[in-house]
């Protein structure tokens, strides 16, 4: 509901290359250590069929990759974003095909410079990869204040809509947020989740108040972003005279609603009460 469409597969696919690619290339070190003081280890079964298998799935995921792009071709349903993809797991099967195709021949083993050079070189890869994925996902310090005006957004959208409710039973505006109060309703006026204090809320008119928050950013530009949106959840359609328009910039900011009576009458059963009264 906030920030980038794709963030939860970026964080994974982030938090995948800092544990698993040093650990591999650790092991991988030490394996090829233990290989060069004791060479029979080079021809030990499970380490052979340990190979032969990485070699079968890297050349399955090759084979399928280039199956579905065929598929999909034919289809006439390719894009460039799909093409970009298939590039990419094909690039990546070949490169490990090849890489234990050369383990499995001893050609690390004998070439431990090149070896060392390969790792240093994945290792700048990955790096590279995970500050491209803070870009796309931005900082955790970014989502954690997105994370906090998406709550504000949603509790403003509660309260609105508690408002409206209020209206429609009294057919008068709350002069206070606490008299929305209802314990028997379960219900508790939100408070903002970051600083634990109150939202502002101001009677403006007997039809018209305001509802004030301070967020962190401004809401995402969607513009160019696709039809994905990657922004603060929708507000919730609370329909009739008062707008689900919740966009904001940096720092406070007041919502201005107005309340047509004609779209939110009394609730069956209560007698029209003036309006303002």
């Amino acid at each position: 509901p906030y920030g980038s469409p794709y963030g939860g597969a970026v964080r994974y696919a982030m938090a995948s290359l800092i544990v698993m690619v040093p650990t591999a290339i650790v092991l991988l070190h030490l394996i090829r250590n233990t290989i060069v003081s004791e060479p029979a280890k080079a021809y030990i079964w499970i380490r052979r069929w340990a190979l032969m298998l990485t070699l079968f799935l890297a050349a399955l995921v090759a084979l399928i990759d280039l199956i579905t792009l065929i598929n999909t071709f034919l289809g006439g349903e390719i894009t460039t974003r799909f093409g970009l993809k298939v590039a990419i797991v094909l690039l990546v099967a070949v490169g490990v095909f090849l890489h234990f195709l050369a383990d499995l021949k001893g050609y690390w083993i004998t070439n431990s410079k090149k070896a060392f050079y390969v790792g240093i070189s994945v290792g700048v890869l990955v790096l590279l990869s995970i500050v491209s994925g803070f870009f796309i996902i931005g900082t955790p310090t970014e989502l954690r204040m997105l994370r906090y005006d998406n709550q504000k957004v949603m509790d403003l959208q509660t309260i609105q809509y508690q408002i409206t409710n209020y209206y429609q039973q009294k057919r008068v505006l709350p002069k206070t947020l606490d008299t929305l109060n209802d314990p028997l309703n379960n219900f508790l006026v939100p408070v903002d989740v970051q600083t634990n204090s109150p939202y502002t809320y101001e009677v403006t008119s007997p039809l018209t108040f305001k509802l004030c928050a301070t967020f962190a950013r401004a809401t995402s530009d969607q513009k160019g972003r696709g039809a994905y949106d990657a922004g603060v959840t929708k507000p919730m359609s609370v329909g009739g005279g008062i707008s689900d328009v919740w966009t904001h910039e940096a720092g406070e900011k007041c919502f201005e609603r107005t309340i047509d009576p004609d779209k939110y009458p009394s609730y069956p059963g209560i007698k029209n009460a003036p309006i303002g009264l």
